[in-house]
C-alpha cells in the first residue's frame, strides 16, 4: 500500500502518545503502573472500512469480535454500521452492551454449547451456523426459530492458519444435513465458509464460491429459501485488493440478485490499528571469545504468554523499533547491534525474536515497539478520520 498523508499523519500522532505514556511513566506519575501497553489509532480502523466499502460494495462486514475484543475497537466499528461475528456468550454480551441491536449479530461458532444457544435466543439474536448433525438436534431444542447458515468446508492450504481441519460440512454430507434441517423444522437461509486466516490463493475463494452456488441448489430443492451468502475471513492488507476482486467476480451473475452478501473480516480492521510498546526490563550481554559472535540478550517485559502468541502460532517474525531511555546509565554505544529478545517467564520457549539488529545499543529501561499488532488492551486511545 502506498504511504499516504494520512498515514504520517497518523503515525505521527502514534509516536507523540508513545512519548507521552512514557514520560509519564518514567517520572513515577502515581497509578501508572511500568507494564507494556498499546496504541490504538481508531483512525485507522475507519480507514480500513472506507477501503472495504471501497472494494467490496456490496458485502456487509461482520466483525469477527475473537480477534479483537476492545470495547473502544468494538464501538468505532458499531458507530460506523458494521456487524458482529461472536463465537462466544462473553463476545456477544460485549457487543450487546454497546447498544447494537441483536439483527446485527451472527453467532457464528458451529459448534455451541446449550447455555450459549439460550443467551442467543433470549438475547433475540437469530443468526446461527451449523456444519454437523448433532448440532442441528441441539439448535431444535434451544433455538428452534434461528435462521440457520450451513458452514461448508472451504481450505487454503497456504494460509497462516486453517479451519478446514475443524470445520466445514464437506460436499458428500450438505445434502444430508439440508434434508435433517428440513425434518426437524429448521430454517436453513444461507451457506458460510471460511478458507483460513490469512488467505493467499485466490482460488480458495473461487472454490467455495462455486460450492455454495451447489449447496443454494440442494436446498432449494428440499423447500429452503436461500438468501445468504457468507465469505468468512481471512482478509489481509497485502492482498486485500486481489481478494476483494476475486470475491465480486466469482459472485457476479452467481447468486440471484435479492441475496445478501456478508463476511467476517478481523485481523482487516484490527491489526495495524495497534502499536505495542514493551520495555527492556534486562540484559544479558555475550563475553568471552567463545560467545563473540552470538548476540547479546534483551529481556522484556511481554512475550509469548503474552501478546506475542503469533509467534508461535503463525511463526511471525516481528520487528522492533528501539526508543533508548535518555536517563540509562552510563553511555550508550552506536552502531548496529545484534539481539535476541526474551519474554519475562522463566520459559525457555518464550522468546520473541532470535536475532534482530537495532541501531545502537540497547540498555535497560529502553523502550521496544512493535507495529501491527492487534492486540486486546488498550491503555491509551485517540481518534482520527
Amino acid at each position: 500500500m502506498q504511504t499516504t498523508a494520512n498515514d504520517l499523519r497518523s503515525q505521527q500522532l502514534v509516536n507523540l502518545a508513545i512519548e507521552f505514556q512514557t514520560q509519564r511513566i518514567n517520572s513515577g506519575v502515581p497509578d501508572v503502573e511500568d507494564n507494556p501497553f498499546f496504541i490504538a489509532d481508531l483512525g485507522q480502523v475507519t480507514r480500513q472500512h472506507r477501503r472495504w466499502k471501497l472494494n467490496l460494495p456490496n458485502v456487509q462486514p461482520f466483525y469477527a469480535v475473537k480477534c479483537n475484543s476492545d470495547p473502544l475497537l468494538l464501538r468505532t466499528l458499531a458507530e460506523l454500521g458494521t456487524g458482529f461475528d461472536c463465537a462466544s456468550i462473553e463476545e456477544m454480551r460485549a457487543v450487546l452492551a454497546l447498544g447494537v441491536d441483536p439483527s446485527r449479530i451472527i453467532f457464528a461458532n458451529p459448534c455451541k454449547p446449550a447455555a450459549a444457544l439460550n443467551y442467543a435466543r433470549e438475547a433475540g439474536i437469530v443468526t446461527t451456523v451449523f456444519d454437523n448433525i448433532d448440532e442441528l438436534q441441539t439448535i431444535q431444542s434451544y433455538m428452534p426459530h434461528a435462521q440457520l447458515l450451513l458452514r461448508i468446508y472451504a481450505n487454503d492450504a497456504s494460509a497462516l492458519i486453517n479451519f478446514g481441519d475443524k470445520f466445514g460440512a464437506p460436499a458428500s454430507m450438505t445434502r444430508a444435513l439440508l434434508k435433517r434441517a428440513k425434518e426437524l423444522g429448521l430454517d436453513v437461509v444461507g451457506v458460510s465458509f471460511h478458507v483460513g486466516t490469512g488467505a493467499n490463493d485466490l482460488n480458495s475463494f473461487r472454490k467455495a464460491i462455486k460450492d455454495v452456488g451447489l449447496v443454494f441448489t440442494q436446498a432449494e430443492a428440499l423447500g429452503f429459501r436461500m438468501r445468504i451468502v457468507d465469505v468468512g475471513g481471512g482478509f489481509q492488507d497485502k492482498n486485500f485488493g486481489e481478494i476483494a476482486c476475486t470475491i465480486c467476480d466469482s459472485l457476479v451473475d452467481s447468486f440471484p440478485s435479492t441475496t445478501r452478501f456478508i463476511a467476517e473480516p478481523g485481523r482487516f480492521y484490527s491489526r495495524a490499528a495497534y502499536t505495542l510498546v514493551c520495555r527492556v526490563i534486562s540484559r544479558r550481554r555475550q563475553v568471552g571469545e567463545v560467545c563473540k559472535d552470538q548476540p547479546d540478550m534483551l529481556y522484556q517485559n511481554d512475550g509469548l504468554y503474552g501478546n506475542f502468541m503469533n509467534c508461535l502460532m503463525e511463526k511471525e517474525i516481528f520487528h522492533p523499533l528501539l526508543i533508548p531511555d535518555q536517563s540509562a546509565f552510563g553511555e550508550r554505544e552506536v552502531g548496529p547491534h545484534r539481539y535476541t529478545i526474551w519474554g519475562p517467564t522463566c520459559d525457555g520457549c518464550d522468546y520473541v525474536v532470535r536475532d534482530t539488529t537495532l541501531p545502537c545499543e540497547a540498555k535497560v529501561g529502553d523502550w521496544l515497539v512493535y507495529k501491527d499488532m492487534g492486540g486486546k488492551l488498550s491503555l491509551i486511545e485517540y481518534q482520527q478520520s
